[in-house]
């Protein structure tokens, strides 16, 4: 099955990429950094983000509109701000660290909500040449003081709340911070000691202050993946990513100068960053970006009322709406929207399908890693959606299949439809550089000139792939492979199911078998006839060997912040095992 999208009757906007081989062939990476131009000392993200918009036409359009808490029945209230207000600031941001001693390469972290502060640090330091590393302001501070210390962090920017509540109890047991800077919670701090106040520096700085010149090989962006032991990954990413951040935008998500763009996920994840902060500003669209966490009328309402025309969600959001029902959905209205995007795991096809049927528009995974930098493999708005598929190769990457042999090698899976692991050509801009501080991990994880991801998938006969699972999640049962995805979305089609997780459970005959964890949507009763039921509808459509062998009822299933199904938390807490790194744990899971 497949789904042509159409654009709103009222969008007059065609999209970017609508001839893929051609595009494809045509392709060079080279083009896109001519395409941006030249910046001075060579290549800086700052610069092609934030700069360069302050001397052009874009410099009294609105890059930002901040939208805050709900007051009462009326608009939600919104601070606008514009591409030359926000690049005023930024550079005094710059002459604030170069007034401090930092300079470049020197590690810069950011650990704030939400808040203007927060894109003006991240985009500062990258101009001052300093490496820049974005936490989750839910991160307790165990996990602050892990990232920190892995990170060799110098400086810190916090707010005051934050301070006093997670870093205050680490800050000595960091060794190389020698700066804090804190963003008062009402305005100027006076009272919070050993800490630079965020907003008196920025007063006195010079708003005038140039750029470092940086190439695009430098460090600019060091991002935390959770691993499955107990300590995160730190890759790194360089300047020359901003020509994959630039691309990705045009083709993936399609951006166009008159967008409203709203990128829903966190800085303190990859996709905050590539495409909540830098991909809006390399495009001079207008970004939204919402101070509060997920309340599904809240989002409705911010769709309609700041009429968002493209828009990157999760699926675990999405899973989420669907689950507030269809009733809540229409009491908005979204004429303006013209594509939704969705990355994080694979989408269920039937979001996809909800999404056509109760928003008006069809749902675009994606698929990429914070080791990629970037998107690698999307379907885009030019070509037919395959429900349940992560999309085609964007132009300038190529994926395989491949399998490795016993001797660190790999071999190309050429016959469609047959799973291997998901493997990307060397060579686009955004790949990652390294993890910190553990070469050996990092030469592990290339095999000649391809990079290989972890994820099992498979390529259909249309060049389309889809997602199996990653290489640790299969289960293997009585010779059988399964892949967790197929057995959840299955069970995701029962109009019972909110969201599934699914592990495989040890067992001394089969090897394993398939247990599945549900959360049930409203209006049904997590009980044991709706357990028979969904057990039999699962052998129905998988068959016996696939479908589970056992069902427990959840409240809530353990997530990342980037949406992710933490099955291996599942499986640690079945198994009574060490729960590894749950620094990246949502909230309530």
């Amino acid at each position: 099955m497949s789904i042509t999208p159409t654009s709103p009757p009222t969008s007059g906007v065609a999209p970017n990429f609508t001839d893929y081989d051609g595009e494809r062939s045509r392709f060079s990476w080279s083009a896109i950094e001519r395409r941006l131009g030249p910046a001075p000392g060579g290549c800086n993200i700052a610069y092609y983000a934030v700069d360069r918009h302050d001397c052009g036409p874009q410099r009294d359009k609105v890059a930002f509109r901040f939208v805050g808490p709900n007051k009462g029945a009326g608009e939600l209230p919104v601070t606008e701000v514009t591409f030359g207000d926000f690049a005023h600031r930024v550079r005094k941001f710059t002459a604030v660290l170069r007034g401090l001693g930092v300079g470049k390469g020197d590690p810069v972290f950011v650990f704030t909500g939400r808040i203007p502060e927060l894109y003006v640090s991240i985009l500062g330091a990258l101009r001052n040449g300093s490496v820049v590393s974005p936490l989750f302001s839910a991160f307790g501070p165990e996990p602050l003081a892990t990232r920190l210390r892995l990170g060799d962090a110098q400086v810190l920017v916090t707010t005051e709340q934050l301070y006093r509540r997670r870093v205050e109890k680490i800050r000595d047991s960091v060794p190389s911070l020698r700066h804090v800077l804190v963003v008062g919670d009402a305005g100027s701090i006076t009272d919070v000691p050993d800490t630079l106040d965020f907003h008196s520096m920025m007063v006195d700085a010079d708003g005038d202050c140039d750029i470092t010149p940086t190439c695009a090989d430098d460090v600019a962006l060091l991002h935390f993946t959770s691993g499955t032991t107990g300590t995160p990954k730190g890759a790194v990413h360089v300047h020359g990513a901003v020509a994959t951040h630039y691309a990705t935008g045009l083709f993936a998500l399609d951006l166009h100068p008159s967008d409203v763009f709203w990128c829903t996920a966190d800085p303190g994840w990859v996709t905050g960053t590539s495409y909540g902060v830098i991909t809006p500003l390399l495009h001079g669209v207008t970004s939204i970006v919402d101070s509060n966490e997920f309340d599904a009328e809240r989002w409705y309402r911010i769709l309609e009322e700041q009429a968002v025309t493209v828009w990157y969600t999760a699926p675990t959001a999405i899973r989420m709406l669907m689950k507030s029902g269809p009733e809540l959905a229409h009491k908005y209205s979204y004429p303006h929207l013209r594509l939704i995007a969705s990355v994080g795991e694979p989408l269920n096809p039937d979001a996809v399908l909800w999404g056509r049927d109760v928003l008006g528009r069809p749902i675009h995974d994606n698929w990429w890693q914070t080791e990629t930098g970037g998107i690698m493999i999307a379907n885009t708005p030019g070509f037919a959606i395959k429900p349940g598929s992560m999309g085609r190769p964007l132009p300038g990457i190529d994926a395989a299949i491949v399998r490795r042999t016993g001797d660190g090698g790999i071999e190309t899976v050429e016959t469609p439809n047959v799973e291997g692991e998901l493997a990307i050509r060397r060579g686009w801009p955004s790949m990652f550089r390294g993890y910190l501080h553990n070469d050996d991990r990092y030469r592990r994880a290339f095999a000649g000139d391809w990079y290989l991801t972890g994820d099992l998938a498979k390529r259909d006969a249309d060049g389309y792939y889809w997602f199996v699972g990653r290489a640790d999640d299969v289960i293997k049962s009585a010779g059988h492979l399964i892949g967790p995805f197929e057995v959840e979305n299955v069970l995701m089609e029962h109009p019972a199911v909110a969201e599934a997780g699914v592990i495989g459970k040890p067992d001394p005959i089969v090897g394993a078998v398939v247990k599945a964890f549900v959360s049930v949507k409203t209006g049904w009763n997590a009980d044991d006839a709706l357990r028979r039921e969904l057990l039999g509808y699962s052998r129905k459509k998988l068959g016996a060997s696939v479908a589970p062998k056992e069902i427990e009822f959840v409240e809530v299933l353990p997530h990342t912040r980037s949406g992710k199904i933490m099955r291996r938390l599942l499986k640690a807490r079945e198994l009574g095992l060490p729960e590894g790194d749950t620094s990246t744990l949502e909230v309530g899971g």
